[in-house]
């Protein structure tokens, strides 16, 4: 029988990817060299009828090329991390708030019910069902960053039932991709491409709804035969004799683990805490600043809940702040590119081009490719809302033009958005691999394959909006 250790010293040994840091400071660098190549370019900009400032078709003209320098490279990090300061202290301090509810040992009270009620193969139940949940939230009220604090809390009830960190990550960041992708009332990406593209707010719901389900069994069946197959053989697991950090659960520890009144009051502190996010996301437009709040009133209570003293609530919210700072590193990192792109002025470049290239394609193929130029194009630009503002101007007289209903537009608009947020390092990828504890490449080399499956999914869906008039 073959040594394990002998096995994974083997792995280590070929061809692996750079780090995470390297991986996004190339891509700066690569960006940096295209604001010498393009040429630099901007659309005009006008408020529409709701007052936001849209781009205007047929206005593209080429202005003073405006490089990047080395020295400009290099102070893109620092503006990049300064423009991502809201995420970044949003991610510290909301994962800190959940570390403390995570250490009082609710959740392990929580999965030791599961594992002693679903056993074997029957555990995997509980995949689509919060992947369907957590796409709920996401579809409705744009819940994304939202969820990057219960990231740990899945990887470690996966880990705990037998499956993998891959596995916990997944549910979390399909749910959440999959809800963009299929929303049919987000405010954040459908109602404002479709404000833009002149159609009526929420209209076409019905065929959304049902794009987004099966986008979830899609997904949901590729997750569930993964979590099996390591669950029967833990040497299939991408992760095998990889460490995934604090959140790993022991499951044969937890099986056996107390779950008194102290853990059900924090889960219950947990359950109106959501409820909270939820109905001021949905009533007052809560956002960082609110949600922040929320999440530290919940991690306080909790720790209350459990009888802890102020120390010992500081020194598990500082060791939770060490165990996210490079994931939060990340995100600055990632926004530098953006400064890059934004100070070169060639986003708006790359974005004519692609126009040019559309507009020479038959119908069929055109809404296709609108949905490949969207995924593209998110790597450029991950803000939902800023996608829209700058790439529906143009695409919805586009389609006009070559006779694709403006309603088809909207939907690669946000097939492309959605799904490529959990793929791209500009978007939110690196930022949910590093809460979870897993490498980039890792989670590409489980997710591109499904990212695939799920692209030619989109495809056909759009073929079929396409074929039954969806307007």
């Amino acid at each position: 029988m073959s040594n394990p250790a002998v096995t994974i010293e083997k792995k280590k040994k070929g061809i692996r990817m750079p780090h995470i840091y390297v991986l996004l400071t190339a891509i700066i660098a690569l960006c940096t060299i295209g604001t010498w190549l393009l040429p630099a370019g901007e659309f005009e900009r006008a408020a529409n009828a709701a007052g936001r400032m849209i781009v205007v078709p047929g206005t593209y003209e080429l202005i003073e090329r405006t490089p990047i320098g080395l020295f400009g490279m290099l102070r893109s990090i620092y503006a990049g991390m300064i423009d991502a300061a809201s995420v970044v202290f949003f991610v510290f301090i909301a994962y800190a708030a959940i570390g403390l509810i995570i250490a009082t040992g609710a959740f392990n009270g929580l999965v030791a019910g599961l594992l002693r009620k679903l056993k074997g193969k029957a555990r995997a139940v509980i995949i689509p069902v919060f992947v369907l949940l957590i796409g709920a939230a996401s579809s409705t009220i744009g819940v994304f960053e939202e969820t990057f604090p219960f990231i740990p809390i899945f990887v470690g009830i996966a880990i705990a039932m037998g499956y993998d960190a891959l596995v916990g990550l997944a549910i979390v960041a399909l749910g959440a991709g999959l809800g963009y992708s299929g929303a049919f009332m987000n405010p954040f990406t459908v109602g404002m491409a479709q404000s833009i593209a002149e159609l009526p707010t929420m209209s076409g719901a019905g065929f959304r709804i049902l794009c987004h389900l099966v986008m979830i069994v899609v997904a949901s069946i590729y997750i569930v035969r993964y979590a099996l197959k390591i669950q029967a053989d833990p040497t299939k697991s991408l992760m095998y004799g990889t460490a995934t950090g604090p959140q790993d659960m022991d499951p044969d520890a937890i099986e056996q683990h107390p779950f008194g009144l102290r853990e059900k009051l924090v889960l219950v502190t947990l359950t109106i805490g959501i409820g909270v996010i939820v109905y001021g996301t949905k009533v007052y437009g809560w956002y960082f600043e609110e949600l922040c709040a929320v999440f530290l009133v919940m991690g306080l209570v909790s720790a209350a809940i459990m009888g802890w003293g102020p120390n010992l609530i500081a020194e598990k919210i500082a060791g939770s702040f060490s165990d996210i700072a490079v994931a939060c590193l990340m995100i600055g990192l990632a926004r530098g590119i953006l400064v890059v792109l934004q100070q070169g002025h060639i986003i708006d470049t790359v974005v004519y081009g692609l126009s040019l290239l559309l507009s020479g394609l038959p119908r069929w193929l055109a809404a296709e490719a609108m949905l490949l130029v969207q995924t593209l194009l998110n790597f450029l630009i991950p803000s939902g809302s800023g996608q829209a503002v700058v790439s529906m101007p143009i695409m919805a007289p586009l389609a006009d033009l070559l006779d694709i209903p403006r309603q088809v537009a909207v939907l690669a608009y946000q097939f492309g958005d959605g799904l490529s947020n959990i793929l791209w390092p500009t978007a939110s990828a690196p930022i949910m691999c590093g809460i979870a504890g897993i490498k980039m490449e890792k989670w590409w080399k489980w997710f591109v394959p499904l990212f695939g499956l799920l692209l030619v999914t989109q495809m056909v869906l759009i073929a079929l909006a396409l074929a039954v008039g969806y307007a």
